[in-house]
């Protein structure tokens, strides 16, 4: 696989996005949410997602210019539509009002509905650590994933992300989807024509499989069987429920529905850790509960005891010094968007 530079990367896909008719600001936030995945190695939530963006706003069933709008406000809560523009730039300003909130008064939670798919939950949690809060993120999805029993997809794999500041130590940073494994290294196993690890999903007909287009065709499996499964019914009760978005199997799929909108729903939250006391206090003793964790002796067969968080901030230091390796399917799709909208492929940094 060729590398490229990040910044090579963002500038491109920011390119493909306003000539499509994408405000300059919203273009390169949303092409930041997918090189960030790129780096930190989630590439299922990177820039592989581009064509599919792209054919939404084509279709019309996104509208970049839409402005999300405050439909319910309080010092501690608020609730915004989205008003169906970009999933990111509804969640950006979502989590940026609640860290706004958090910093008055304690704690901030902003619900949003009427929104589109948003990337990686990550990238909105984070935003609270350079304000020294802690960040949530919890967003439902289309219906992929079976509940405990079923063989029928009924809800999403609702990711949760959860980021927590510490005292001279990597802050842990949690992002998980609650199926076994995130859909999305489901479909580039498709697109590769590779087989999926037996346990990951079940066909249509509600058998195991490693076949990953019968896996597309059937439904992924909740992490930990039925507490996964629980999981994932209670974020969609939060993200679209309380919201007033769609949930279940009412939500628009991203992919295969490409005729109505997705009205997708989600929750950010952040927490002022001084609230409850000294801030200092609270991210120094965040520090020794890392240096104690890392300094358990590992387990037979492992090398290292890691903390949430950790593999990816490793991954994006090696990223953003050897460049962001793309698969040749990946590679030759942002190619013909090139073409397509008259935008210079890069070249690339290292093979």
């Amino acid at each position: 696989m060729k590398r490229y530079g990040a910044s090579d990367l963002l500038d491109f896909c920011t390119g493909i996005l306003t000539r499509l008719g994408v405000g300059e600001e919203a273009a390169r936030l949303l092409s930041d949410t997918l090189v960030q995945a790129n780096l930190r190695g989630v590439d299922s939530h990177g820039v592989t997602r581009m064509g599919i963006y792209v054919e939404r706003i084509r279709r019309g069933l996104v509208d970049p210019g839409g402005e999300p709008e405050i439909i319910r406000d309080t010092p501690a809560v608020a609730l915004m539509d989205a008003r169906n523009t970009l999933g990111q730039v509804a969640s950006y300003r979502a989590m940026r009002l609640a860290i706004e909130k958090a910093k008055a008064v304690g704690t901030g939670m902003v619900g949003v509905r009427g929104s589109n798919h948003f990337g990686a939950a990550a990238y909105y949690t984070m935003c609270a650590l350079k304000e020294d809060l802690i960040g949530i993120a919890l967003s439902n999805a289309p219906a992929t994933m079976a509940p405990w029993g079923a063989r029928a997809p009924y809800m999403g794999t609702n990711p949760l992300s959860v980021a927590v500041p510490a005292k001279g130590r990597l802050p842990i940073v949690f992002d998980m989807a609650t199926s076994i494994v995130a859909r999305g290294k489901i479909i580039l196993a498709a697109q590769k024509g590779e087989s999926i690890p037996e346990g990951w999903a079940m066909d249509a007909e509600g058998r195991i499989t490693t076949d990953a287009e019968k896996a597309l065709e059937g439904a992924v499996l909740p992490f930990g069987g039925a507490k996964g499964s629980a999981i994932a019914i209670l974020i969609d009760v939060f993200a679209g429920i309380l919201t007033g978005a769609a949930f279940g199997p009412h939500i628009g799929d991203l992919y295969r529905n490409l005729e109505g909108r997705q009205n997708l729903g989600h929750v950010f939250a952040a927490v002022d850790p001084g609230v409850f006391g000294d801030t200092d206090e609270f991210k120094n003793r965040i520090a020794q509960m890392i240096d104690e964790i890392k300094g358990l002796p590992p387990a037979y067969g492992v090398e290292e005891v890691l903390l949430p968080g950790e593999i990816e901030f490793r991954t994006a230091e090696r990223r953003r010094r050897e460049g962001i390796p793309l698969e040749p399917e990946v590679e030759e799709m942002l190619l013909g968007l090139g073409r397509e909208f008259g935008v210079p492929w890069i070249t690339p940094v290292g093979p």
